[in-house]
């Protein structure tokens, strides 16, 4: 399965793209995945070409090609002005709005206070039921302080643990994907979905 992590972090090194690499290494350990990296800032300029003249330059189109051609997402925006980036935003403006119909994510966001973890709630999870995209349950904030805390690491586990189900719950089935951005996942029933997070044996 392929899992593409989309990390909106600014800095180098970025505690965003931190958190998307531990998400990422979590759902490694739960199923068997293999990894993409898509970082924002590297296609600031193009995305802001594509509002202007509507067309995607080569690595913005790379990028959407990978969105919409993987199993599971791990979206990762650090906290401006009590929402997602502008840069997180834009992204997906400019993604085909079919392209995540379905699609399991896991929802995740860095900020300076523990007092911004509401952002999962109020922006980033609302931004994606509106894409369709099926969002895991647990999201995953981490402000300065979570760093090195007890308590992150349990709610990464857990987070990782519920898309690599949804993932496998979801391929289940699935007819060969073509290597093209136009090849979307087929929904299934919300009642199969639960099913796939529930534990076995």
């Amino acid at each position: 399965m392929k899992l593409v992590v989309v990390s909106a972090g600014l800095s180098v090194p970025s505690s965003t793209r931190l958190l998307g690499d531990r998400l990422a290494a979590a759902v490694g350990r739960a199923a068997e995945v293999d990894v993409q990296v898509v970082e924002l800032r590297e296609l600031a300029v193009e995305i802001a070409q594509n509002f202007t003249n509507g067309f995607p330059g080569r690595a913005l189109a790379a990028a959407q090609e990978a969105v919409a051609g993987a199993d599971g997402l791990v979206v990762v925006s650090p906290v401006f002005s009590a929402s997602y980036s502008g840069l997180f935003k834009s992204f997906f403006d400019v993604l085909d709005p079919e392209a995540l119909e379905g699609k399991p994510v896991l929802i995740a966001a860095t900020g300076g206070s523990a007092r911004h973890s509401l952002v999962l709630e109020h922006a980033l999870r609302p931004l994606f039921a509106y894409l369709k995209a099926v969002v895991v349950p647990t999201g995953v904030y981490a402000a300065s302080e979570d760093w090195g805390a007890e308590g992150l690491d349990g709610r990464i586990e857990r987070a990782a643990g519920e898309l690599a189900s949804l993932m496998a719950g979801l391929s289940v089935g699935r007819a060969p994907r073509a290597a093209t951005v136009d090849s979307f996942s087929a929904v299934v029933p919300f009642e199969e979905q639960l099913a796939a997070l529930r534990p076995t044996g």
